[in-house]
């Protein structure tokens, strides 16, 4: 190990993060890893661990350097420290690049023939893994990088975004052998079989038929200042402006308005005398647009001894003003919503005063929404709100439960003008690819938009301006074998490469 090759080990770093959002040039995945794998040759399996560290650490120092920007004027740390809780989140993921480097070393020692599959396999595990290990954290996965590409992509309604990963390192790992002994020609033919039935596949389902059912949604952006949505005084404002863009929207005739995550800044169908008087002026103002408002609220429920259960809500309240389905968030975001192991981190809750103490919901609801027509047929959707859009199983979870359209709510000021919004909002393109239904999305500050079964973007609004967009879907119609098996492919991907690690046998 040497100079040479660390600096080939920040290069992969590097085009990984610019393969994502901000700078979102998606062909440099193709060959990002490239420089790490032949960083990798002739180590032993402690130099690939750090040199696959080193990519880490400067891949995720690029793509989730805004954790700063939220821990710092959200959750008011100095910046310092929250420089340093950023690093330290940094250096956990990087954990995973640097497993799969040392792996990498291992197989070309032991069983150098099978690199081609085994890399793309572990390196798929081990996205897996992170998406589910301490809670979760699988933002940045590699295959968000081709969200617009989407012949490619379509392989996920059997795979997942997973899918995508494989098949990227796979066309990596295969182009660094070549370049390794260009007289090995055949190692390229995997990458070129495998990428070609995917596009294959890809373009045959972006000419697949649509359902004939059809509902009409229109999101509304209020971009509603964080440091100024909890504030009494700008309380009455905040209402008012939802209420003036619904009344814009509703000239366009939706089925449905969706407003974001705690779109209210009360506590909808509270006890205290001011949250029961703008709950029910809220009804009223549904009931006097005829039209579904689905929208975000924070919630409490008293128990014994004055204690108080927080929960992160949302709403379906009819056009006649009735509460019709309630959908409390599943899965919670760590540090921002609750603090794990409180007795062992009690510093923290005190650290970082924006943190909340919410209670988990237990429900993956489905509501129904009646769209315009002699029948009123009603549509089947669900909700998801904010972070939960980044896990692929939990999303699958609604629709196998009958949702034909997904709703995302969010309220992504916490991110600040920095990449993470485009991020976020990526990830959305593979659910609904994954599940075969269509997207809505409303965010507080954007980016709220639509996007199609087939991950089309149909529409997109700018981030921190007032807005309302409207858009005819079209339901799913049919499960797709993610949304019955869910990560099946990517269990496989963990087999195959215990069964390459395992070391074999010498023979006498």
């Amino acid at each position: 190990m040497n100079l040479r090759t660390t600096a080939l080990a920040a290069a992969s770093g590097i085009l990984l993060a610019a393969s994502f959002p901000s700078v979102a040039l998606p062909v440099l995945a193709w060959v990002a890893l490239i420089p790490l794998f032949l960083a990798l040759n002739g180590q032993n399996v402690r130099n690939g661990l750090f040199l696959g560290g080193i990519s880490g650490i400067v891949f995720f120092a690029g793509t989730v350097h805004w954790v700063t920007n939220s821990v710092h004027y959200y959750g008011n740390v100095p910046i310092i420290p929250a420089s340093l809780i950023t690093l330290l989140l940094c250096a956990y993921l990087a954990l995973y690049p640097a497993l799969f480097a040392s792996l990498v070393v291992h197989v070309r020692r032991h069983r150098p023939s099978l690199l081609f599959i085994a890399a793309p396999a572990l390196w798929t595990a081990l996205e897996l893994a992170r998406t589910y290990v301490f809670s979760g954290f699988p933002w940045a996965l590699l295959g968000y990088t081709q969200y617009r590409i989407l012949p490619v992509i379509q392989i996920s309604d059997m795979t997942g975004v997973y899918g995508v990963s494989f098949l990227i390192v796979l066309v990596n790992a295969s182009i660094s052998e070549f370049i390794r002994d260009r007289k090995k020609i055949a190692v390229l033919l995997p990458a070129v079989v495998i990428l070609s039935l995917t596009l294959g596949y890809g373009f045959s389902r972006l000419h697949a038929d649509e359902g004939t059912d059809r509902i009409r949604i229109s999101v509304v952006q209020g971009n509603i200042e964080q440091d100024k949505k909890w504030d009494p005084a700008y309380q009455s404002e905040t209402i008012s402006v939802y209420k003036r863009l619904t009344s814009e929207a509703l000239g366009q005739k939706p089925d449905l308005v969706l407003w974001p995550e705690t779109a209210t800044p009360f506590y909808f169908g509270g006890v205290a005398p001011r949250d029961q008087q703008l709950t029910k002026e809220l009804k009223e103002f549904v009931k006097q647009g005829g039209v579904p408002i689905l929208f975000g609220s924070p919630t409490y429920e008293l128990r014994g001894r004055g204690s108080v259960i927080l929960r992160n809500s949302a709403f379906l309240v009819r056009g006649d003003g009735e509460i019709d389905a309630e959908y409390d968030k599943f899965h919670l975001v760590p540090f921002g919503e609750y603090v794990p192991l409180k007795s062992v981190l009690f510093f923290v809750e005190k650290m970082v005063q924006a943190i909340g103490d919410f209670a988990s919901g237990t429900d993956f609801t489905v509501m129904k929404v009646p769209v315009r027509g002699a029948d009123r047929k009603n549509v089947t959707i669900s909700t998801v709100i904010c972070y939960e859009i980044i896990f692929p199983d939990l999303v699958r979870r609604f629709v196998d439960r009958g949702a034909s359209v997904i709703t995302t709510i969010t309220n992504d000021a916490w991110f600040g003008k920095t990449a993470a919004p485009y991020q976020h909002f990526t990830m959305a393109v593979f659910r609904a690819v994954e599940n075969r239904v269509p997207i809505a999305r409303a965010a507080n500050t954007g980016i709220s938009g639509f996007i199609d079964a087939n991950g089309r973007i149909l529409s997109a609004s700018p981030i921190f301006t007032e807005a309302y967009l409207s858009q005819t879907l079209t339901p799913g119609s049919k499960k797709t074998f993610y949304t019955r098996y869910g990560d099946v492919f990517s269990y496989l991907c963990c087999l195959v490469g215990i069964l390459v690690l395992i070391k074999p046998r010498s023979r006498v």
